[in-house]
């Protein structure tokens, strides 16, 4: 399938401001793929499907998984801000038959990231954050940091996440806390 054929299939999964922020992070994933050497084309195709199950509601989402065989851990059971992540890699290998590693795994990781992280992966995780259709305080900092370095960009990214779920007395996925303390060693001796 192409990226057109790829919006297409999204569309009736999605609300209008959804689907204009999966093309929004598609286009900011190119852009980020080209400057850090991952390849656009599977940055465009992971950033177009990257949210295709956010918008269905949460008990279907577990119905889904249930039907695909999908255990989540007692952390991801409660943070149902993770499952369409989850849902969203098994539905477009299952349903749309993409069997690029890669893709799957940016998808898979773009809301919680993960240590080790490939630059499709981290590409994704900072195209979400600072796509066009954004805007909270501090995303023109963190577009600007994606510009600089990509570590600092994902630690900035990551240290958001974290302070965020900490407030509002949220679990912190263990994905997370690793990509953060990898990123964080690396950028001490930066």
């Amino acid at each position: 399938m192409n990226f057109e054929e790829y919006k297409a299939v999204i569309k009736p999964f999605l609300s209008e401001k959804r689907y204009h922020h999966s093309i929004c992070v598609s286009e900011a994933a190119v852009e980020l793929a080209k400057k850090y050497g991952a390849d656009p084309l599977k940055a465009q195709t992971a950033g177009i499907l990257h949210d295709i199950m956010k918008d269905i509601p949460p008990e279907q989402q577990l119905e889904k998984m249930k039907q695909y065989g999908i255990k989540l851990t007692e952390i991801e059971l409660a943070a149902p801000k993770l499952w369409h992540a989850i849902l969203g890699t098994e539905y477009i290998k299952k349903e749309l038959h993409i069997e690029d590693t890669e893709i799957l795994n940016a998808v898979r990781y773009h809301t919680t990231g993960r240590k080790n992280m490939t630059s499709l992966e981290r590409v994704l995780f900072m195209a979400d954050f600072i796509s066009a259709d954004r805007d909270y305080p501090g995303v023109e900092e963190l577009r600007q940091a994606a510009q600089k370095d990509m570590d600092t960009a994902l630690l900035e990214g990551l240290s958001y996440t974290i302070a965020d779920l900490a407030n509002n007395k949220k679990p912190i996925h263990p994905d997370t806390l690793e990509a953060y303390n990898q990123i964080a060693l690396i950028m001490k001796d930066k």
